[in-house]
């Protein structure tokens, strides 16, 4: 336990470190939320996929691993080709607009795009933001408290206390840049740990005669690319809904102010590969781990979850503590709050954006300078993670068989289905108008609430929907609404030539 206690404390140590020296370079708004839109292509993409990932990656994708089998893969392939899509062909696209409009937001970007007269594009989009990121946060707060629970046996209550006030720390004192560079320690903690840890098993483990046959000796279904059900249908939407999860990466907000903030775009071209190369081998690593802990821990028969946790949650605690001496162990907690953390202080920056200069400067009281709102950010981003907080608790203590993996999925879900459908269209479709972008992003917002809460519960066609997800569905509904809202009421430089945007 001292050990542990001892990396743990060294890892908290760096961040703070971090958070000083970047604190130097924060003297206005846009230092404090984009770096002052200088940084280079390693930080990005480190903290681009840092981000993406989260806890997730760690927790929720080594135990999806365990339960689905090989078909868990379809994950892997879906977020590589989401990656590829957004670095390959709207990066760039998205920067150079960006910083015509001179935009530190979002919210700042669909406003000048669009030549919006009226603040109701930015407050719904502002609106959107703050929700699903508290829910977002509060899902990875929930992992801090378990792995702090399952790896060092301290109460989940106290982990999560702790996570909330590191991450805020370094936020509190060094703003984007800190949550950037620590991003890129972090991810590099992620990527080496999570690529070496499946060798490191296989050649620990006594693997018989390979990972095909001892799938096949627990349950055949394991080893079915296709899907685990005798349903094809079952198994299309099953893999739909895997794979879709890459659709996230389409212009999420929180990882396309990584684009504004990259200094040129010469950037995105190196960093694309550097992006690419880390999804693949971490996602195919984490699947991998859960399936190597199939094998090792449980037996045909056995009820999974009752030997490594509500689907799969303790797997990678289990792994390590099985096959690493204390010392890794303990560098493994550490990539795991890695995890957790650069997905929350991107998201909490993120929040504290929407609030104070969206809604407070930009409606509110324009007359203020940006330089004026820098304390007030973060002060803002402290409240955000106090409202994460105290719904991570809420669910701790209200669901206690909650499954991590799809509560992430769902927060992700919402700012995915909210956003991307519009960054995609406003970016490739002169046709594209405001009141289109406003549909968009209220049935985008709407239909994941929609799909997970209802339509999941329908007799028949409820359990399709269950294992397809809410993204996916969401994500069409959004922009088909968006394109014939547009039509409809299509923008005034179409009106009056009909031509453009055809």
């Amino acid at each position: 336990m001292i050990t542990k206690l001892i990396v743990l404390a060294i890892y908290v140590a760096i961040l703070f470190i971090i958070g000083i020296f970047a604190s130097r370079r924060v003297n206005s708004m846009s230092d404090y939320y984009l770096g002052g839109k200088k940084l280079g292509f390693w930080a990005i993409a480190f903290s681009a996929r840092a981000t993406g990932e989260s806890g997730w990656l760690l927790i929720g994708l080594t135990g999806m691993g365990a339960m689905a089998g090989y078909s868990g893969y379809w994950v892997v392939l879906g977020e590589l080709l989401g990656v590829f899509i957004s670095w390959q062909f709207m990066a760039k696209l998205f920067k150079r607009r960006s910083d015509e409009y001179k935009a530190i937001t979002i919210p700042d970007y669909l406003q000048s795009h669009f030549k919006s007269s009226t603040n109701t594009l930015r407050i719904i989009a502002a609106s959107t933001l703050v929700i699903f990121v508290v829910i977002y946060v509060a899902s990875q707060m929930d992992v801090t408290g378990i792995a702090f629970e399952s790896m060092l046996n301290i109460d989940y209550r106290i982990g999560a206390l702790i996570g909330f006030f590191i991450v805020l720390a370094y936020i509190f004192i060094g703003g984007f840049v800190a949550a950037v560079w620590s991003d890129m320690f972090q991810g590099v903690l992620m990527f080496f740990g999570l690529v070496l840890l499946p060798i490191v098993v296989w050649f620990s483990m006594d693997h018989g005669a390979g990972i095909t046959e001892g799938l096949n000796a627990i349950d055949p279904t394991l080893t079915q690319i296709m899907g685990r059900s005798e349903n094809g249908w079952m198994n299309l939407f099953t893999i739909l809904g895997f794979s879709m999860i890459g659709l996230g990466f389409l212009g999420s907000p929180q990882v396309y102010v990584r684009f504004m903030s990259i200094k040129s775009e010469k950037e995105i071209d190196k960093g694309k590969w550097v992006a690419l190369i880390f999804t693949l081998l971490t996602d195919a690593a984490a699947v991998t781990i859960g399936i190597l802990a199939r094998i090792y821990f449980t037996k045909e028969g056995q009820d999974p979850e009752a030997i490594l946790g509500n689907n799969g949650e303790n797997v990678l605690s289990m792994i390590t503590n099985e096959f690493l001496p204390t010392i890794l162990v303990a560098i493994f907690i550490a990539i795991v709050l890695s995890a957790i953390m650069s997905t929350i202080d991107s998201l909490l920056i993120l929040a504290s954006s929407a609030i104070t200069r969206d809604f407070y400067q930009k409606i509110f009281r324009p007359d203020l300078k940006d330089e004026d709102l820098t304390n007030i950010s973060r002060f803002v981003t402290v409240a955000m993670a106090i409202a994460a907080l105290g719904i991570a608790i809420l669910l701790y203590n209200l669901y206690p068989d909650r499954q991590i993996f799809w509560i992430m999925i769902f927060g992700w879900s919402g700012i995915a289905a909210t956003f991307c459908p519009v960054i995609i269209l406003s970016l490739f479709w002169k046709g594209y108008s405001e009141k289109g972008a406003i549909a968009s992003m209220i049935t985008g917002f709407s239909s994941v609430i929609l799909f997970k809460f209802v339509v999941s519960n329908i007799e028949g066609i409820g359990p399709y929907f269950k294992e397809l997800d809410v993204l996916a569905p969401s994500f069409i509904l959004a922009m088909l609404v968006g394109f014939i809202v547009s039509k409809i009421f299509p923008p005034k430089t179409v009106t009056e030539n009909p031509s453009i945007g055809e």
